[in-house]
Formats: structure tokens, sequence, C-alpha cells
């Protein structure tokens, strides 16, 4: 059995084919399957708080490394599945499979190296550089005034404060950091919230569900780019026989650069960020991130005025999102995009993941998310020790036959339109055959 192994010695449990257990991934019954126990999520999804989607995504499956990889307080969330079980699975389940028997002993010498523990050191530099970083975009723009020189140096800086603020916020959304999970969910809305001017609900909603099913189209949000990008070898080929899509395709390569990386953040996101939360009634929320545009006018109205303010801010966006959007997409994109295969915890993540070389700019720039294999294995895992679990990783790979890429940085931003550009050959090629 898994980390996760829940034990009901005193109930009398009935057996449950695969075949059957599979019929329950319906959105009126959701069946998991957790260390061999079979729950009945159906009703608890919509009261789950890490959202009822990442939950219902596993619905007619084996659940049991996701669920491990994602809780933290193990004997707390399983008071939860105990009210929910309904039965065994009959005929054995996922632990049989060799690779996931290597895994969870390699989970098990992690742990015993100490690599879920957080460095204090480390995360208390990251907050100061961030601090740091924000005071110096301030004091600029202060003492030099807003003349076009300053205010882009400024601007720079906050940029830099923005972004790694943004990584650091990652950090505390998968509780990986501070001792308990209200600790982190505080420090999240604080970072996220009143330091960014986004949510904290929103973020684990969409992160949460990518972690689940990287990749995985229909069930990873981060994939969800049909009508304006098509990526990987299905979804192309799909559109393109059915004759679908507005955009050309075939010239994806090059307006990637005019859409995603200088609109994501300044367009997209500041429209689905406060859409997500008054169609999900979350008010507390929205008061958390009005605390960011009120932060931002005491902090530089008097410079700049109240369009002055916004201005900065969406000009720092607009910086931010082509930061963001080359770092995080090169270790995805460029990787498998399929359907939903039912595949093992590990294939699954290593299909979607691809890592980019390590060093003190990479995994400065990146936020340590250039170890991006290892972050999908253990997402929990603080992110100062990734690089540590690097090497058990590849000879857990090279022992199963499965590829481990990592790549340099710069392979990893031409990959990205390497990419873009082979999708969007096979639309043309699938629309006009």
């Amino acid at each position: 059995m898994g980390k996760g192994a829940l034990n009901h010695p005193n109930l009398f449990l009935q057996e449950y084919s695969w075949e059957e257990i599979r019929r329950h991934n319906t959105k009126k019954e959701q069946w998991i399957v957790i260390d061999g126990y079979v729950y009945d999520i159906t009703a608890w999804s919509r009261k789950h708080p890490g959202g009822g989607s990442i939950i219902r995504n596993y619905a007619g499956e084996d659940a049991s490394e996701a669920w491990c990889a994602f809780h933290t307080n193990k004997d707390f969330a399983s008071k939860f599945l105990r009210t929910l079980v309904i039965g065994q699975v009959k005929g054995g389940t996922s632990d049989t499979l060799p690779i996931i028997e290597d895994f969870r002993k390699l989970r098990k010498t992690v742990e015993d190296m100490g690599l879920f523990k957080p460095s204090k050191t480390f995360f208390t530099f990251i907050m100061l550089h961030i601090f740091a970083a924000e005071f110096i975009g301030w004091f600029i723009m202060w003492y030099f005034g807003t003349g076009w020189v300053p205010f882009v140096i400024g601007a720079c800086f906050l940029t830099i404060a923005q972004n790694q603020t943004g990584w650091s916020q990652h950090d505390y959304g998968h509780l990986s950091v501070l001792p308990t999970n209200r600790l982190n969910h505080w420090m999240h809305i604080f970072l996220i919230n009143f330091m960014k001017g986004a949510s904290s609900d929103w973020w684990n909603y969409r992160h949460n569900n990518h972690h689940a099913k990287p990749n995985v189209i229909h069930k990873d949000p981060d994939i969800r780019l049909d009508y304006l990008l098509l990526v990987g070898k299905v979804l192309p080929v799909e559109w393109g026989k059915k004759k679908k899509g507005v955009m050309p395709y075939n010239h994806q390569h090059w307006y990637f650069y005019m859409t995603l990386p200088p609109l994501l953040l300044p367009l997209y996101f500041n429209f689905e960020i406060p859409y997500y939360l008054i169609r999900r009634k979350r008010w507390t929320e929205i008061f958390w991130t009005s605390t960011f545009f009120l932060r931002y006018q005491l902090m530089f109205n008097s410079m700049l005025g109240f369009a002055g303010v916004f201005g900065l801010f969406m000009f720092v966006r607009f910086l931010e999102s082509h930061w963001f959007v080359w770092a995080t997409q090169m270790s995805h994109l460029p990787c498998e995009v399929d359907h939903e295969k039912l595949d093992n915890w590990v294939s699954m993540q290593l299909r979607a993941t691809c890592n980019i070389e390590g060093s003190l700019f990479n995994d400065w720039f990146s936020g340590h998310l250039n170890y991006q294999i290892e972050h999908h294995l253990f997402p929990t895992m603080p992110r100062n020790n990734l690089c540590k679990a690097v090497p058990l990783v590849r000879s857990l790979c090279k022992k199963h036959n499965i590829p481990y890429i990592c790549k340099p940085l710069w392979q990893g931003f031409t990959d990205i339109i390497g990419s873009l550009k082979a999708s969007g050959e096979m639309w043309h090629d699938a629309y006009y055959k």
C-alpha cells in the first residue's frame, strides 16, 4: 500500500470490478479508488477544498498517487474519506505495477532525506528580495521623478517583484513552506491577492486541475487555447478534419509573439479572474484582491495620478506577461498533449513535462520550475529541494525506459515555437486534405 493507504478493518466491504468502477465517471455518479478502496465522491466533490473538478477528473480511476501527492496532512484528509467508502477493488490495484512500486519507494526515500522540509533561510531570502525589488521600483520614481527613463527602470524593478511574487505564491499554494495548511493558505492570499491583485481561489482551481491531469485535453485548463492556438499532435488533426477554427493556425508560430506573451496577463487574466470570482460569488476573495489596487494607488497616486497608476499597472503586467509565458510554457507546451489515457501517475506526469537545465540564473528566472518533472511528481516538495531529487528520478526513468528530458534554456524557448509550427502544419494538412 502507498503512503496514503487507508484501513477499514471493521467494515464488510463489497467488491467491485474495474469495469464497474470505470462506469461511474459521469456527472451523476463519481467513484474513485485509493489504495484498493472504492469511494463514492459524488456529493463530496462539491465540498472538496481543492475544488470539485480536480477530484471529479479522477472519477472511475485509481487516484492513489494523486491523493498522496496533493495532501500534506493525510490523517486529516482520511477522516473525510472514511465516510465515503463503499467497497474495495476486485483483482488488485495500480500498486501491482512495477513503476508504481518503485515510485512509492522513491517517495519514501526523498521523505527520509528530508526533501519535504523547507529551508527557512531560502524562503526568507525570497521574500526579502521581493520586497527589495518593489521598494527600489517605487523609490526610483519617487526620487528621480516619473520621466520615461525612471518610469521604465522603476517599472522593470516592479516587474521583477511581481514575477518573483508569482513564483513565491506558487510555493504557498502548494502548501510547501509553512507547517500548517492554514498558514500556507493565508500566506498565499497575502502574496497572490494583496501583493499581485489576483486570486487564491482562482489560482487553486486552475493550478490544481493542471497538476492532476497535465496536458490532458478537456481536463487541464492551461491548454485550453483552442480558439487562438492549437497544441500537440491530436487537437490540430481533429480540428482540421472537422474544419474547425477561425485562426490561421499554420501561422500560429508567428502570431504567438503578438498574442500570448504580451496579452495573457494584462488582458486575458484581468478578464478571467473577476469573471471567475463574480460567477462563483467569492466576495471575500474580491475584497482581498481589491486591496492590491488600493495599495498601488497609495504608493504611486501622488506621483502619477489615478489614471497614471492604472497605466503603470498595465505596463508592469505587459512586461511580466512575457516573462511568465516563456518561463512556464517551455516545460509543457512542447510535450505530449492528448486525451485521457487512464495511465498511471508517473507515466502521465513524465509525458507532460520536461526540465530545463539548472543554474543560478535559470532557477531564479523560472522560480525553480525548470525542475518541472520533479515538481509534478512531488507537488508539495519545497522548490529549493527539487534539484536534489533529480538523480533519483533520473534513475527511476532509466530503469523503466521512460525518457527524462532536460534541455538548455535556449532550447526550451525555441521548442515552444517549433512545437507550435508543427501543430499548425498538422492542422493545415488535415483541413485541406
